[in-house]
């Protein structure tokens, strides 16, 4: 494992740029960052809120989910959410050349944003994202996929109720979405029918109608997810610190350990997708892992030449 940044303020929402650089989003400094190894850094834009996940659209710019705001706090020399604030999330746009940022959706029919967590492109023109929910003192929202053209010109609705939805992430083929519940560990996946649509399972336990791939059989949480070339799910784990590489049929799963509670987000990048950058968020810092099989190249991304 290398280290290429330090001294985050809660990183997430790794992008792996062709330059070789990363942006990344810092949840508690309200910012979109730039890293460009030897733990050179860079802000791109200052937003409000709290940028939470991130996501290369056409004409070169940069989504980002904003899920409103977060309290964090810090412990033991790491700063670390402890609950939300009230204000409603929204998705921005940002230019990285300009730095300025355009709101694109705040709201789907009458039902304002809680908490956008996390979005992946598809090659359609839109992008699928979670809105977690948002938890205040004894009230709970309960969280969405939605699906949103990447124009600004339609947001639906693709499936609820979910409980705290957080990493998003598509098949190779892209006829498969993967969604994983943070406080559940559990990850479900839906067949696409059409862009925004998605097939329900008729479940009386199961009301979203995903399909159940896998849970954990021991106490952890999972966050943000990225897929291989393979169709493997990879997520981000919480509490037992890693990266839980998941089948895409619940079969098997491996855990790969990492020096971090709060392992937040993958995003694969370099010439040949066998760079994995993880956000070890808790202690602060973007690192560089080589993975054992090549990612999955995102719509949108371009690689290194």
């Amino acid at each position: 494992m290398r280290i290429i940044a330090e001294h985050l303020k809660f990183p997430e929402g790794p992008v792996a740029m062709p330059d070789g650089s990363v942006l990344f989003v810092e949840l508690a400094a309200g910012q979109l960052s730039r890293a460009w190894g030897d733990h050179k850094t860079e802000v791109v834009a200052k937003v409000d809120g709290s940028p939470n996940g991130a996501a290369m659209g056409p004409n070169g710019m940069v989504y980002l989910c904003n899920n409103g705001g977060v309290k964090f706090v810090e412990i033991d020399g790491e700063v670390l959410p402890r609950g939300n604030l009230p204000q409603n999330g929204w998705i921005e746009v940002v230019d990285p050349a300009t730095g300025k940022s355009e709101r694109l959706y705040d709201h789907c029919g009458e039902h304002l944003f809680n908490h956008p967590n996390d979005l992946v492109f598809d090659r359609h023109g839109g992008f699928y994202f979670t809105d977690s929910g948002k938890t205040l003192g004894r009230k709970v929202d309960r969280g969405v996929i939605y699906y949103g053209k990447a124009d600004g010109s339609q947001v639906v609705q693709a499936a609820f109720p979910l409980t705290s939805p957080n990493g998003i992430g598509l098949s190779p083929d892209h006829t498969t979405l993967y969604v994983a519940e943070t406080p559940t560990a559990r990850v479900y996946a839906w067949d696409i029918l059409a862009p925004g649509k998605l097939r329900k399972l008729k479940q009386l336990d199961i009301p979203h109608g995903g399909r159940f791939v896998i849970g954990s059989d021991n106490f952890q949480r999972f966050d943000s997810l990225a897929v291989s070339g393979s169709g493997r799910v990879i997520v981000g784990t919480l509490t037992n610190g890693g990266l839980t590489e998941i089948w895409p049929d619940g079969s098997h799963k491996r855990h790969h350990p990492l020096p971090d509670g709060h392992v937040t987000n993958i995003a694969f990048g370099g010439a040949d997708l066998r760079t994995a950058f993880v956000t070890l968020a808790g202690s602060g810092k973007l690192a560089a892992l080589d993975w054992h099989e090549p990612g999955l190249q995102l719509t949108h991304q371009e690689l290194p030449k």
